[in-house]
């Protein structure tokens, strides 16, 4: 069967057609003096700012790789096999220089440039960099490499090239105020491009693009490529995730876990990308038809910003997300992620899922703790006192006096394991002969099992308060990791709480602190060599661990220390503590006249 040839791709038609544009223009150059003169309602207009002209319809091109059988299923597509017809005439809209568009509400400040019709700056008034300056979330240093925010991503490199760097005419240029619309259109070498946002008053944008290549649509899909503008540092490019919900399910992923150039299909709820305290959320019209890109490219950033020459490849993640096969229609979410303003954006209800954005907040597996804990601690922070430091010196105190029936029960348990201790160490000694594989080992503890029903011991019983404050130290320090109501909390000397305490103070004093509770904390049951290791390791050990956490994490477990040394020292003066005290001494001495026969 023969092939239907294209007219447009006969060999001797282009050249006809340029001849036939170069006469044309010709004829028009030669004529217009007679026409002004003699015709002036003929003549042309005079020059505009903004450039705009009609031109011969350009040779056909195939749409971008990867939407070629999109394509195909395009109304506007001719079927596979048949001739195609000549595309009509377009008509060209591009700018003759670049422009800037401010526009701007409470929250924010963005900066949209008409080349590439994509955001220079995005700043968020309420928020500071570490130099106390407005936080731009526009990433300085990857944006002019990978990206800026709003762009369009492609899967051809070439036509995202294109699209992101030719000059669009923009509806408004200078100033402007939210609420309002911003539209910027573009056409030339067969693309027609048309992106729309509209402002309101909150962190929330909507997002409105299409893109079509000689009459067929182009998945291009909105992007925030490249990270975020906080991330000036090793720490805070290694908390870069790629986030979103799907369904019931939502994941943060770092960047280990993210592919360059990967893509999700729908249906999505929300996706975009941010770190521990920002974010970039897009959260499509359509969840069903909607595509996640996630990006993920390297950079060179310093290791220590006072050396600016030593530097370390980390990774800076990006999100696109967009409808398949037609327009896109979607909101954009540009952020702090605060409990009460990511709630405070709605989400389009699908069974089993959230209807706002909370869960853009990872409280990871501590989440049925942690977000509990903040809830309370942004309660006294609004109600009690404005200071989040003593905010968390409230609670603590709060927690710790509620653990206080827990303490006297330690001390009961450990009263009567010090009382059942030399009656345990018969038992082992009679059994002492047998190895751990001997079947008689077993009688040894039983035996031992039944002295403590005797006894009504609890061999736990005593663990219990004290693991407690340890289990709470991963809610607060995933609580103090994330939430941004803690960014950049002062309290007495210290600027931060989030960030670790710059003189190591609360360190230091919390190690002192455990030194003090494990020498008046009685010892049940130990070797006298074990309890002195005890006093020594656990502290230095825990020291170790605390010594770069959040000052936040430091400030409450020393106070649930110092909470403890007290309660101890009362319980130390009870007839129960009197009694435990005795017990030991007379142990002690015992094993003093041992020691000198």
């Amino acid at each position: 069967m023969a092939d239907f040839q294209n007219p447009q791709q006969d060999p001797g038609t282009e050249r006809r057609l340029l001849v036939a544009i170069a006469l044309t223009f010709l004829v028009i150059l030669a004529f217009e003096p007679f026409l002004k003169k003699y015709f002036p309602q003929l003549a042309p207009p005079p020059a505009k700012t903004e450039s705009v002209a009609k031109t011969a319809a350009q040779p056909q091109t195939s749409p971008a790789p990867g939407n070629a059988m999109r394509a195909s299923s395009n109304p506007a597509a001719p079927a596979k096999g048949a001739k195609n017809a000549p595309a009509p005439a377009a008509e060209e809209k591009q700018a003759a220089s670049e422009s800037e568009t401010v526009v701007e509400n409470d929250l924010y400040r963005i900066t949209f440039t008409n080349r590439g019709a994509q955001v220079k700056s995005w700043i968020l008034k309420k928020y500071k960099d570490d130099q106390g300056r407005p936080l731009d979330l526009v990433n300085s240093a990857a944006a002019p490499k990978y990206g800026y925010p709003l762009s369009l991503w492609t899967y051809d490199a070439n036509l995202r090239s294109t699209l992101n760097s030719q000059l669009y005419v923009a509806s408004a240029t200078g100033a402007m105020s939210a609420p309002g619309k911003l539209t910027f259109e573009y056409a030339g070498q067969g693309l027609t491009v048309k992106k729309t946002f509209t402002f309101g008053t909150g962190y929330v944008i909507h997002v409105d693009s299409d893109v079509t290549s000689n009459g067929v649509h182009v998945d291009a899909f909105p992007a925030w490529p490249a990270g975020m503008g906080d991330q000036t540092t090793i720490a805070f490019f290694n908390a870069g995730q790629v986030e979103y919900q799907s369904n019931s399910t939502t994941e943060h992923l770092a960047a280990k876990k993210v592919s360059g150039n990967g893509t999700l299909h729908g249906p999505l709820n929300w996706a975009g990308v941010g770190d521990a305290y920002f974010g970039a959320a897009f959260i499509p019209n359509d969840p069903q038809n909607v595509s996640l890109i996630t990006l993920r490219n390297p950079i060179e950033i310093a290791k220590d910003p006072a050396k600016p020459t030593e530097t370390q490849s980390v990774d800076v993640l990006g999100a696109a997300v967009g409808n398949v096969g037609g327009p896109t229609s979607e909101r954009l979410f540009v952020g702090p992620k605060s409990l009460d303003v990511v709630e405070s954006v709605p989400v389009p209800t699908i069974t089993g899922t959230d209807k706002n954005l909370g869960a853009l907040i990872n409280f990871g597996f501590w989440g049925s703790i942690a977000k509990p804990l903040f809830i309370w601690l942004r309660w006294t922070y609004n109600h009690w006192i404005p200071n989040w430091g003593w905010a968390i010196v409230i609670q603590t105190l709060i927690i710790s006096i509620a653990m206080l029936p827990l303490r006297v029960k330690q001390l009961k348990s450990a009263f009567k394991m010090q009382k059942a201790a030399p009656q345990i160490k018969a038992i082992q000694e009679k059994y002492k002969k047998y190895s751990m594989r001997d079947p008689r080992k077993a009688e040894m503890n039983k035996e031992i099992a039944e002295l403590y029903k005797k006894e009504n011991v609890n061999p736990v019983g005593g663990c219990l308060p004290m693991l407690v404050p340890i289990i709470l130290i991963w809610p607060y320090y995933r609580m103090l990791e994330i939430v941004i109501d803690l960014r950049q909390a002062p309290w007495l000397w210290i600027h931060d709480l989030s960030a670790r305490d710059p003189y190591f103070i609360l360190p230091i004093v919390m190690v002192l602190s455990m030194f003090f509770t494990q020498r008046t904390m009685p010892q049940t049951g130990m070797d006298p060599a074990q309890q002195k290791m005890m006093n020594w390791m656990m502290p230095l050990m825990m020291g170790f661990i605390f010594f770069n956490l959040a000052a936040g994490v430091n400030l409450y477990y020393l106070v649930s220390n110092l909470v403890s040394v007290a309660q101890q020292a009362v319980m130390n003066r009870t007839k129960l503590g009197q009694e435990m005290r005795e017990v030991a001494l007379k142990r002690a001495r015992k094993k003093d006249l041992k020691a000198n026969k």
